[in-house]
């Protein structure tokens, strides 16, 4: 957890009376600002009056919003709701023993420059708040803590699993959260930190612990649509659903991805419990984070649990797959072999045939002149001739296993 030292006063406010920490954080002897001048420098606030339109054009769409809400606490009570940064700022310095709990969704480069500046970030933290795409993971430069983590959630529709991701910066008196996607909803976790300001009171630990309960908390309906899915996915298997693989395969890559998101956060965990003896981590919120990291271990091996699961389906599937494949072959080869043997009847039958045709059809010819139409014996040497010929071929094509 973050020590409870004073925070550098802002470069607007050096030499406002103030300040906190009677350090002048120009001074080039403090490391910490002296990291900060590798960053880019952050750019002037803006101002309230806007240029003019050029005439007949109509004036350009304001830009969404990225403070999602920013508020001010002292004592767990919610004292003051800033409406921009700057007077988050300001309220924030009049008001040494108070929390300012910042979030945001989505910011622009100049925002997080400037909350750099106020609350003396690390470069390389706001670097990764800005790209996102991190991996979850727990850092900490100096008094600041800086934590990302990756939200989940289970769209019913298109069965399938949504990922966001969540940085969190704590100090000894503020919470930014940066938001990377539709989950969590850190609206609900406010109003729930609202509703008990004696947790609230406790300060910025307490707020990372209700955030971390509420990123677990809602690996839970992903862990029981997977679940779902699964369970249909064995029936399909065994149903020969031809389309069944492709789903195996889209499952398995969102676990992969489920398990990059869960099983950091065990070793996160961890380490912030190690932690709390050296930063004096009120022994309430020593159980809930404790209760965190149960849920946490436990949906990690759910969640491998998931993923051994759909590799021996996938197996069994290859498996029910190349029997089927075999059995069509034999179903094939048998189906060729009866088709050869009734070939071969064929054939042999046409043989048996073609031979008293032929004799009849040699006799047949209207010739005046041919020795046996002349002779006494030749109708019954014809007739002979045919059933020797036809005796002879049935004998040959018996043998042979044709007929």
């Amino acid at each position: 957890m973050p020590e409870r030292r004073d925070r550098p006063a802002s470069k607007n406010s050096k030499n406002s009376k103030n300040s906190r920490n009677p350090k002048n954080p120009g001074d080039p002897g403090d490391p910490r600002k002296s990291a900060w001048r590798r960053a880019p420098t952050p750019p002037p606030a803006p101002s309230d009056k806007r240029p003019a339109s050029p005439a007949g054009s109509p004036d350009p769409e304001p830009e969404p919003a990225s403070i999602v809400q920013a508020a001010l606490y002292r004592d767990g009570v919610r004292v003051s709701s800033p409406a921009t940064l700057a007077d988050t700022f300001r309220e924030l310095r009049e008001q040494p023993s108070g929390m300012a709990w910042i979030g945001l969704a989505r910011p622009t480069e100049s925002e997080l420059l400037t909350l750099a500046a106020e609350f003396d970030l690390h470069p390389l933290a706001v670097e990764d708040a800005m790209e996102a795409h991190q991996r979850p993971k727990l850092e900490r430069y100096g008094d600041t803590l800086f934590v990302v983590l990756r939200a989940a959630r289970y769209l019913d529709a298109p069965e399938e699993v949504d990922f966001g991701e969540l940085h969190v910066f704590l100090g000894r008196d503020f919470v930014i959260t940066v938001r990377h996607g539709a989950a969590p909803d850190l609206s609900a976790v406010r109003h729930r930190m609202e509703e008990s300001p004696e947790l609230l009171g406790l300060g910025p630990e307490a707020v990372l612990y209700a955030i971390l309960d509420a990123v677990v908390d809602g690996y839970l309906p992903v862990v029981a649509g997977v679940q779902i899915d699964i369970d249909e996915i064995e029936t399909e298997v065994f149903r020969g659903d031809p389309e069944v693989s492709r789903r195996i395969y889209e499952l398995s890559r969102e676990m992969v991805e489920f398990q990059r998101a869960t099983r950091p956060l065990v070793g996160m965990l961890h380490s912030l419990m190690a932690g709390f003896t050296k930063y004096g981590t009120d022994e309430e919120l020593q159980r809930y984070l404790r209760d965190v990291a149960d849920h946490v271990t436990h949906t990690s091996e759910r969640v491998d649990g998931f993923r051994q699961a759909l590799a021996d389906i996938l197996t069994v599937n290859a498996t029910l797959v190349t029997q089927q494949q075999n059995a069509e072959m034999r179903a094939l080869a048998e189906a060729g072999f009866e088709q050869n043997e009734e070939i071969k009847k064929i054939s042999s039958w046409a043989a048996i045939l073609f031979a008293p045709t032929l004799v009849g059809t040699i006799y047949g010819m209207n010739f005046e002149h041919m020795p046996e139409l002349g002779w006494n014996l030749g109708y019954p040497f014809a007739i002979g001739l045919m059933g020797v010929v036809c005796v002879s071929l049935y004998v040959i094509f018996k043998r042979r296993d044709w007929l």
